[in-house]
């Protein structure tokens, strides 16, 4: 599980807190945040290549180790923004209620959870706002 966020909170104390549909928006916009920085972090390990042109020996040794630091960014950044937004749609794809068909209108369920840690998934329990109907969405 990835560190704690304030801006990323986990489902559950997200929908607590948020709700499910303000949850899901700050996800998706701080995955488009990380792919906004790997494009501008793609673009300074374009230049830095560029500025190898024409450069003395310490200048290369320096435009080098730009390379590698715009170059973990970049694919730091684009890792965490595929994470970000498929977590987010993988959320969102359950969370239509069974029952009335309803998109987007959960709350934390009052039960207790059960199970799902065993093979690695988190299951929340979550109660439709409109029908009362209660079912997990798995967060993992």
């Amino acid at each position: 599980m990835p560190a704690s966020n304030p801006l990323n909170p986990p489902l559950a104390e997200g929908i607590r807190r948020l709700g499910f549909r303000k949850w899901y928006e700050r996800e998706l916009l701080s995955s488009h945040a990380h792919m906004a920085l790997a494009v501008l972090a793609a673009v300074a390990l374009i230049a830095s290549f560029e500025a190898f042109n024409g450069a003395s020996p310490g200048e290369k040794l320096l435009n080098t180790v730009f390379v590698v630091v715009t170059a973990g960014v970049t694919l730091w950044a684009l890792q965490r923004y595929v994470y970000l937004l498929m977590h987010a749609e993988e959320v969102a794809n359950q969370a239509n209620c069974p029952r009335c068909h309803t998109y987007g209108l959960l709350r934390l369920s009052e039960r207790p959870r059960r199970g799902g840690d065993d093979d690695g998934q988190r299951l929340v329990p979550v109660c439709c706002k409109r029908c009362s109907f209660e079912w997990d969405v798995t967060d993992g």
